[in-house]
């Protein structure tokens, strides 16, 4: 299953250091890091997880196999606006956004069995 995050104010580069923890975990244990994450992306990454757990349980997939199977975070674009600087110019203040895609799986082992 998946979910989307679509636009999210924090720079990728922030973000993926967030989501590089919890890549290939299983649900419940990835909740668990993100919990106790001290950092500002932990929490909209913790929900859209979630999101992703719900969808599954939707289609008829059971939760508790689940597996983050793959979570990119990609640039969503950016708000520009200009800094007044010396001499009349402008320099650009870039705030960067993010959009991040979470894949869930089922668990490899539990598919053998």
């Amino acid at each position: 299953m998946r979910a989307v995050l679509t636009s999210y104010n924090q720079p990728p580069r922030k973000v993926r250091l967030v989501t590089e923890l919890v890549k290939g975990k299983n649900v419940s244990e990835a909740l668990a890091i993100l919990s106790f994450l001290p950092k500002r992306a932990s929490q909209p990454i913790a929900k859209l997880i979630q999101s992703a757990a719900a969808n599954a349980k939707v289609k008829g997939e059971d939760p508790q196999t689940l597996r983050v199977k793959n979570i990119t975070v990609d640039s969503a674009g950016m708000l520009v606006r200009l800094m007044p600087r010396a001499m009349g110019r402008g320099a650009p203040i870039r705030r960067r956004k993010s959009a991040v895609v979470v894949t869930l799986d089922t668990n490899a082992k539990l598919k053998k069995k």
